[in-house]
């Protein structure tokens, strides 16, 4: 029996609409997340990823106006929502964690009080009292030491990977169906990282949440992720199971962001790099975006926007290398 994907986005638009002009953030952007999965979107910075979670929290902000396009979340589309029911489903339903917790973090509120606060604003029938002991049984789950004393401190008192904890506190309390992570370690170090991404794959696991894992960073994908979709100019160009798209990639931006990773066992090796320059998204989309940058660029991907083809398994590319497999229909 085929199971509904928990969110379903398909065909969204994203403008901004500056003094320089009309920027194109999201012209097409189309995938599913399955329950209980975790699937990474990936691409260089200003690729649309963040525009893209934003956008399905409806976090778009002006200038900027989701123009087209459909949010499915359990059935509903999210665009169609008036803002009171968009207010109960933020937090409760969807959580996300940001780039810079110590900037989500209301310095001048104790930690705890803010955990509790989350919860009470879901569940009106919790008193403080209860709010702050299920606050300090996340800190207790996040293997935070003396959770009591931890939750009298204010965010300046806390270190980075500890403010992160505390953000995924926030946002894991209600035990949301789905949790956005908008480059959850991008601040932290190494070790730090390791401890953070361990936590969120157990944390998940345990409350049955499915992941929307924003990052640009290869190594924490091939990690945490089941599926990913990887992102260029404001566009989709391949999806597949992370083995799948990291073991064979059959797109040509895929491919160049693969050799960009540094190789461990040759560090003397020079470091690749994709050429020329990311396309102004000042300019509407007419073609493929990646054409004056691709090595195996054909004339009609000057003048045609490659449709996504179905290659082996959910495997996916928007390449015309791959005319002649069967094109994906949208859903």
């Amino acid at each position: 029996m085929n199971i509904e994907p928990l969110l379903k986005v398909r065909d969204l638009k994203v403008h901004f609409y500056t003094l320089r002009g009309v920027v194109h953030a999201l012209e097409r952007v189309s995938f599913d997340l399955n329950r209980q999965e975790t699937l990474g979107l990936a691409g260089e910075t200003g690729c649309g990823k963040s525009v893209t979670a934003r956008s399905v929290l409806r976090l778009i902000d002006p200038p900027g106006q989701i123009l087209k396009g459909r949010i499915i979340f359990k059935g509903q589309d999210l665009l169609a929502l008036d803002e009171t029911a968009m207010r109960r489903i933020r937090g409760s339903e969807i959580s996300m964690i940001m780039q810079e917790p110590k900037m989500s973090l209301n310095p001048v509120i104790r930690v705890g009080n803010q955990i509790a606060e989350t919860l009470i604003i879901h569940d009106h029938s919790l008193n403080r009292r209860s709010a702050r002991t299920q606050a300090e049984e996340m800190l207790a789950q996040l293997g935070i030491p003396d959770p009591t004393r931890m939750s009298r401190r204010y965010p300046h008192e806390l270190s980075g990977g500890m403010s992160q904890r505390i953000m995924i506190a926030m946002m894991l309390v209600t035990s949301p169906k789905l949790l956005i992570a908008d480059e959850p370690t991008s601040a932290l170090d190494v070790t730090i990282q390791a401890q953070i991404l361990e936590l969120i794959k157990e944390l998940i696991r345990e409350i049955k949440t499915s992941v929307l894992m924003i990052t640009h960073d290869l190594g924490v994908m091939a990690e945490t992720c089941d599926r990913v979709a990887i992102m260029y100019a404001g566009d989709m160009v391949e999806m597949g199971s992370v083995r799948s798209v990291l073991k064979d990639p059959q797109h040509p931006y895929t491919q160049g962001l693969l050799q960009t990773v540094p190789d461990k066992a040759n560090p003397e090796q020079p470091l690749f790099s994709i050429k020329g320059n990311v396309p102004s998204l000042l300019e509407p989309q007419t073609s493929c975006r990646f054409a004056p940058r691709c090595d195996y660029v054909m004339d009609r991907c000057k003048r045609e926007i490659p449709p996504f083809f179905m290659l082996n398994g959910d495997h996916q590319a928007a390449c015309f290398l791959h005319d002649g497999q069967s094109e994906v229909q949208a859903g």
